[in-house]
C-alpha cells in the first residue's frame, strides 16, 4: 500500500486502540517496510490525567456521560427496532406494509442522527469549557506529536478498541496536526475517519445484533460505513437483513472492508476502491469499485451527498 501511493520514507504510528500493547509495534513496521515513529497516544494520555487530576477528574465525568447516553440510545434502538421486525410480518396489503416499512426505517434513521447530535453536543461543550490547547501537558504533548508528524510523509493509524483510538485522537489533536499529509488506516483506524461510527455484529457473544451508532467520526472519509471483517461479522446471505441496514445507513455507502479490501479518497470523495458494497436493495456487490451501484431501490432513490 506504502509503495503504491509513493510513500518510502518514515511515516508515524497510531497505535492507542490497542491500549497497554500500544508499544508492540515491531511487526507492524517490519510489514510497512519503512520506517516508523509511534505517536505514544495511550501512553501520553496516561501521563496527562496523571498529571493534570482536574483534567482528569472532568474528562472522566464525561465519558461516563457519553456511555449513559450510548446506553439509553441502544435501548431506544433494540425497541424500535423490535417493532419494525413486527410490524414486518403482518399480513396486510403490500402498500401499506411498504409504507410502515419505511416509518420503521425513519425512526432508527432519527434515533442514530440524534445520538450523533447529542455525542457531538457534549464533545463540543467540555472542549469549550477545558481548552486542551490551554491545558500545560496536553499542550506540551502536541506540540511533540507534531514536530515527530512533520518529520514523517505519512500517518498510520491501525486498529484496536475504536472506542479509545478516537479519544485519544481528538484529546490530541492528530488529525489536524497531519493535516496535508496522506493517512493510511483501517479496522477501527478507518471507522474513526469516516462521519459515523457503527458498530455491528450479526453473530454478537450476547445480547442483540442491532448495529449501533458509536459516535461522529472526523469524517475525512465522508459518505461511507466502514465495516471491517464481513465475512466474519455479517450474514451476507440475508438479503432483508442488508437491505434494511443499508436503508437505514443510506445515503453513505455500506462498505465491507475484507482482508485486501481498500477504499481511496481523494479531496473528500471515494476515488476508486476494491471492497464489498451492501446494497439498499440487500444485494451484496462483492466487487465494488467504488462507482455508483449496480443496483438501484425502488425505496431510496436519487443522487448521494
Amino acid at each position: 500500500m506504502l509503495a503504491e501511493l509513493g510513500i518510502r520514507g518514515r511515516v508515524a504510528l497510531v497505535r492507542a486502540g490497542y491500549q497497554e500493547r500500544e508499544s508492540d509495534d515491531a511487526a507492524l513496521i517490519a510489514a510497512l517496510g519503512v520506517p516508523g515513529v509511534n505517536l505514544n497516544l495511550h501512553a501520553r494520555a496516561i501521563e496527562v490525567f496523571a498529571g493534570d487530576p482536574e483534567f482528569r477528574a472532568a474528562y472522566q465525568a464525561r465519558q461516563a456521560r457519553l456511555r449513559h447516553v450510548q446506553s439509553f440510545y441502544r435501548v431506544r434502538l433494540e425497541k424500535t427496532d423490535e417493532a419494525a421486525r413486527m410490524i414486518a410480518v403482518r399480513y396486510v396489503d403490500a402498500e401499506l406494509l411498504e409504507q410502515e416499512d419505511k416509518v420503521s426505517i425513519d425512526q432508527l434513521r432519527q434515533l442514530d442522527q440524534d445520538h450523533v447530535e447529542r455525542c457531538t453536543s457534549l464533545r463540543n461543550a467540555f472542549d469549550a469549557q477545558w481548552r486542551g490547547s490551554e491545558r500545560t501537558l496536553i499542550a506540551r504533548h502536541r506540540a511533540e506529536i507534531r514536530a515527530l508528524v512533520d518529520g514523517c510523509e505519512a500517518l498510520v493509524i491501525a486498529g484496536g478498541h475504536v472506542a479509545s483510538l478516537l479519544n485519544r485522537l481528538k484529546l490530541f489533536d492528530v488529525l489536524a496536526l497531519a493535516a496535508g499529509k496522506p493517512i493510511i488506516a483501517w479496522s477501527a483506524g478507518a471507522m474513526v475517519l469516516t462521519d459515523r461510527i457503527v458498530l455491528f455484529h450479526d453473530y454478537p457473544p450476547y445480547g442483540s445484533d442491532i448495529a449501533q451508532v458509536l459516535d461522529a467520526g472526523f469524517g475525512l472519509a465522508p459518505g461511507v460505513v466502514v465495516l471491517p471483517d464481513p465475512r466474519r461479522r455479517v450474514r451476507l446471505e440475508d438479503r432483508a437483513g442488508i437491505q434494511r441496514f443499508a436503508r437505514r445507513m443510506a445515503p453513505a455507502t455500506c462498505a465491507g472492508m475484507d482482508h485486501g479490501a481498500r477504499v481511496f479518497f481523494e479531496r473528500g470523495q471515494v476515488a476508486r476502491a476494491s471492497a464489498i458494497r451492501l446494497t439498499t436493495t440487500g444485494e451484496v456487490e462483492h466487487d465494488w469499485s467504488g462507482a455508483p451501484s449496480r443496483f438501484s431501490s425502488p425505496v431510496l432513490r436519487g443522487p448521494r451527498t
